[in-house]
């Protein structure tokens, strides 16, 4: 039997003939209609061309009669416009002619072209003559209108035979077209119907080749699928054929299946006996569970105790470090006033010392105020009766400076006490600071001994955290294995059930000899 890829291959090739053959018709089809498209464009642009350059040779003329115009008046814009227009239109005239010379035009159109052609030449030759006469020498130019006229008439008789030439041969193009068009549509339609009925009658062909081998198998596989594993089909060993191998593929289907319906059966028994035991056994570990997880819960009361406790030494050896840390920083500012008074009191002993240099100066003061008050007297004394008033005054001077050096006297025994009473205070305060300074050293040692404790209780209490968690952890994973000794207990429930219906499934195969005996075993172990 032929394989389904080389009937399919057949098929597709055929199809690629029968759509290489239309291609061909429709490519050869379209190329009649470009080449009749070509001419009918051709002509068109052709007539078109011819039309313009009709309308320069009109055009011109009137230019002539318009440089008659204006060369008899005395308007120089208006002759520069006329000679401008008439150099344009002889030059739209040739360019015109020119364009229709580059045309794919038929042999008829081009001989008449070239009849054409003389009389173009002299016409264009006469107005690009007469333009500039006419402007310039009005009588020389009427001489010479005559045969401009003449030139006119000629080439107008010639351009209109050109233009009938032009489109008669449109005319044709169009007809020959239109027929190209009615003959390709005919065939065309024609290629496609042989095309189709050929392709329609091998697929026939070919279709049945492959479902009727297909509709055995499908018979055949409906019967296994609906349990059925005594049916059988015809497999040729030698059929190498897709459809071949489907069917001895089907076969060793049919075999493998009757073998694992048989393997199944025994393997329900197996499953029936294994689920019991697992079930036994998730029982003892259920209870196991149950018991470690009492014990696990009372372990996690005691050491939530215990943590309390912990956490309330920490919060005591955090508050004694706060105090600590406060009474250091009060022995430290007063440390700090005992090194201020130290200063205040070295500064008024220094004050102390100024102020009896400042007496002594007073009492020397006072001593030479005396003793020049004394040298006045004696010389008021040997004046007489002139110098009394001058021996009063430096009495009185004498007696101001006594009682100066008295009161300075007096004034410095008081600061020599007070200096005294400075310095024992200086020796003191000295004292009170080194005291201090032991005191503060003393307090921040503290500090750091109760900062030492707050650590290590801080410590414990983190210890005893993680321990909590771990025994949280712990207990977290004992419920989770509790649960999951509940759901393999539902898994091993689910397992006898599916042993249960995995029995009765393989009761509905059929094989040789009729149905299927029941498993009695499996079931009964299933349902305990």
């Amino acid at each position: 039997m032929r394989s389904v890829r080389s009937n399919l291959l057949v098929l597709n090739v055929l199809s690629i003939v029968f759509m290489a053959v239309v291609g061909g018709v429709g490519w050869l089809t379209v190329g009649r209609l470009d080449g009749a498209m070509d001419k009918i464009t051709d002509n068109g642009n052709a007539l078109s061309h011819q039309m313009s350059a009709d309308q320069d040779h009109d055009a011109l003329r009137g230019d002539v009669m318009a440089a008659f115009v204006a060369g008899a008046g005395d308007d120089t814009a208006a002759r520069q416009a006329v000679a401008k227009e008439a150099s344009d239109h002889i030059a739209d005239f040739k360019q015109n002619i020119r364009e229709l010379e580059e045309v794919g035009l038929d042999g008829e159109v081009r001989a008449r072209l070239a009849a054409v052609k003389p009389d173009m030449d002299a016409y264009l030759k006469l107005a690009a003559e007469l333009v500039p006469l006419a402007l310039g020498d009005q009588a020389a130019a009427r001489e010479r209108l005559p045969a401009f006229n003449a030139a006119f008439e000629k080439l107008e008789k010639s351009m209109a035979g050109l233009s009938e030439t032009i489109e008669r041969n449109s005319v044709a193009a169009r007809d020959g077209g239109d027929a190209v068009v009615k003959a390709s549509h005919w065939q065309v339609l024609a290629a496609v119907g042989i095309a189709a009925a050929l392709a329609i009658g091998i697929g026939l062909v070919i279709s049945r080749r492959i479902t009727e081998p297909l509709d055995e198998a499908i018979v055949f596989a409906g019967r296994v699928s609906e349990g059925d594993l005594s049916a059988h089909i015809d497999s040729d060993a030698t059929d190498t054929s897709e459809l071949g191998r489907l069917k001895r593929s089907l076969h060793d289907m049919q075999a493998k299946l009757l073998a694992m319906v048989t393997e199944i059966r025994a393997g329900a028994d197996r499953i029936a006996v294994a689920t019991r035991e697992i079930s036994d056994g998730n029982m003892d570990l259920s209870a196991r569970t149950e018991e470690q997880a009492s014990s696990l819960e009372e372990t996690a009361s005691s050491l939530e105790e215990l943590t309390s406790t912990v956490q309330q030494n920490s919060a005591h050896a955090r508050e004694a470090e706060q105090l600590a840390t406060t009474a250091r920083g009060v022995a430290e500012q007063g440390g700090q006033v005992v090194a201020d008074v130290v200063q205040t009191m070295g500064a008024i002993s220094e004050a102390s010392q100024r102020i009896v240099q400042i007496i002594s100066t007073i009492e020397g003061i006072a001593f030479q105020t005396n003793i020049l008050a004394l040298n006045a007297a004696v010389e008021a004394a040997r004046a007489g009766e002139q110098g009394r008033g001058f021996a009063v005054v430096a009495n009185e001077v004498r007696t101001l400076a006594q009682r100066a050096d008295a009161a300075a006297k007096e004034i410095k025994v008081l600061i020599d006490a007070s200096v005294e009473q400075v310095e024992r205070g200086d020796k003191l305060v000295a004292t009170a600071g080194s005291t201090m300074e032991k005191v503060v050293s003393s307090v921040m040692r503290v500090g750091g001994v109760v900062t030492e404790i707050a650590g290590a209780t801080s410590e414990q209490e983190v210890g005893l955290g993680q321990i909590n968690s771990a025994v949280a952890q712990i207990d977290s994973a004992t419920q989770q294995n509790a649960a999951l000794v509940e759901e393999a207990a539902a898994a091993t429930a689910s397992l006898q059930e599916q042993a249960h219906h995995l029995a009765a499934l393989v009761a509905q195969f059929r094989i040789e000899g009729g149905s299927a005996p029941r498993t009695s075993s499996a079931l009964r172990l299933a349902q305990a």
